[in-house]
């Protein structure tokens, strides 16, 4: 991570825009790249030509910004993590699980099972690698109050012995899956890796996105970094603060600004962001499911991955495959049950 002294040796920056830099967030060559002159303006307090000016500089420093051969992007891939769902029949849907670098959105109608994948993910993403976890924490925006620690609770408790046992030894947790007060221990030390912000409208989940960006760089260097980032759900204070169609443009230009924020993040830190997202009916669809994400075309384009959880019979779900850049589409069957996930 650059340090003030780093960033006063770009051009135009002086002690006191360096701290300006580093209160909003941008404490990177890499992170200032990636930016543009006019958020790095307003940032800073500086003219739009000298922003340009400091991001071509951090650029070059940071070595972003020009071509590279497709060697080297498969090279860059490689360090991408895979974050297991919890079921192996979806797990094989994504091609081995949830991916870092990228956006996935889950969809589906109430009680789908949406906010049950995200408290999974916030548990699997804990555990070591050999068991389908990144050895990470999760950070955790909230914006319709579901986050439930007992459901984290459930879920500690819902795993195999073999990875609770791992989890255990991991943290240097003495005893067994039988081990109550060993048990309770793990739950805590779960809950402790979990950070968690209630978002109060469409303006301060915007701001805690970036407050995310913050917890990550001071994770960054440590043994347990961020990599896991959860918006659930991503769209619900702004379907309900821009009604009708003459706030369309604005929401979905404050939409967009958001989820580049969180691809930022996901970029950045070598993290997997997972967006809910709830549904509309469709009543020109005379054939097929009617219901249909929200959030349009800008949604779609800027989520990696997009899946779509459809109720079935008792706690089954159906977990659609609908859009990847390099994986065809399917469908899985998964279970909800006290425990978390389960496979069918």
């Amino acid at each position: 991570m650059a340090t003030t002294a780093d960033l006063e040796t770009l051009p135009g920056v002086g002690p006191a825009t360096a701290d300006k830099l580093r209160d909003a967030g941008f404490e990177s060559f890499q992170s200032i790249a990636v930016a543009s002159p006019g958020e790095l303006s307003n940032t800073a307090d500086v003219g739009e030509s000298t922003a340009a000016d400091v991001i071509s500089a951090a650029r070059d420093a940071a070595d972003v910004g020009g071509f590279e051969s497709g060697a080297d992007v498969l090279r860059r891939r490689e360090e991408i993590g895979k974050l297991t769902w919890g079921v192996e029949a979806v797990d094989d849907l994504l091609g081995g699980g949830v991916e870092t670098q990228s956006i996935t959105e889950v969809y589906g109608e109430f009680g789908a099972g949406k906010s049950q994948v995200t408290h999974e993910l916030a548990v699997t993403v804990q555990l070591p690698e050999e068991h389908g976890g990144l050895e990470g924490r999760a950070v955790f925006v909230d914006s319709e109050d579901t986050f439930r620690p007992e459901r984290i609770d459930d879920m500690v408790r819902g795993l195999s012995d073999e990875r609770i046992q791992a989890a255990m030894d991991q943290r240097e947790i003495e005893g067994t899956p039988d081990d109550e007060e060993a048990m309770e221990a793990l739950v805590e030390a779960f809950l402790d890796k979990i950070h968690v912000a209630k978002a109060f409208n469409s303006n301060h989940q915007i701001l805690l996105a970036e407050k995310a960006s913050d917890i990550a760089s001071e994770y960054d260097d440590t043994d347990w970094p961020v990599r896991m980032v959860c918006v659930d759900s991503l769209t619900a204070h702004f379907r309900a603060e821009y009604v009708g169609r003459g706030e369309l443009a604005p929401r979905q230009q404050k939409l967009n600004k958001h989820l580049h924020d969180l691809a930022r993040v996901a970029n950045l830190h070598n993290a997997a962001v997972v967006v809910t997202n709830q549904v509309q009916s469709n009543p020109d669809s005379f054939f097929g499911d009617p219901t249909k994400p929200i959030g349009g075309n800008i949604l779609g384009h800027k989520s990696t991955f997009r899946l779509y959880l459809r109720k079935s019979k008792g706690t089954k779900r159906i977990v659609r495959l609908v859009d990847a850049p390099n994986l065809p589409d399917g469908e899985a069957v998964m279970r909800v049950e006290n425990g978390g996930l389960m496979a069918e």
